[in-house]
């Protein structure tokens, strides 16, 4: 895969540590400077922490990568504009409507 195409990452355990293990294990292993992950299962509070602490593990890699978060919430993306996460993106996932920006 090359260094500008964008992986999309799919994780199946509802826990967030396990979520923040498997992202920074995906992201050791494999190319992967921009990528997609759907956390909307997640609630507002541990998506916050998975999106805050895996954007951070990610920029050490790939300052110039990007990360598009599919949450269930803007609260997400207002909590984690203060810390200015330039490397993250935040859409927000409604079952019934797709996807749009958070």
């Amino acid at each position: 895969m090359s260094k500008n195409s964008k992986q999309i990452m799919i994780l199946d355990d509802f826990k967030p540590e396990t979520v923040i293990e498997s992202f920074n294990k995906h992201i050791k292993k494999s190319n992967c400077e921009n990528m997609s992950v759907d956390i909307s299962f997640l609630n507002v509070m541990d998506a916050m922490r998975v999106s805050t602490l895996c954007a951070a593990n990610h920029y050490v890699k790939y300052p110039n990568g990007k990360i598009n978060w599919y949450v269930s919430s803007p609260e997400v993306e207002r909590f984690s504009s203060a810390l200015n996460l330039g490397n993250s993106k935040y859409l927000l996932k409604n079952n019934t409507r797709g996807l749009k920006k958070a």
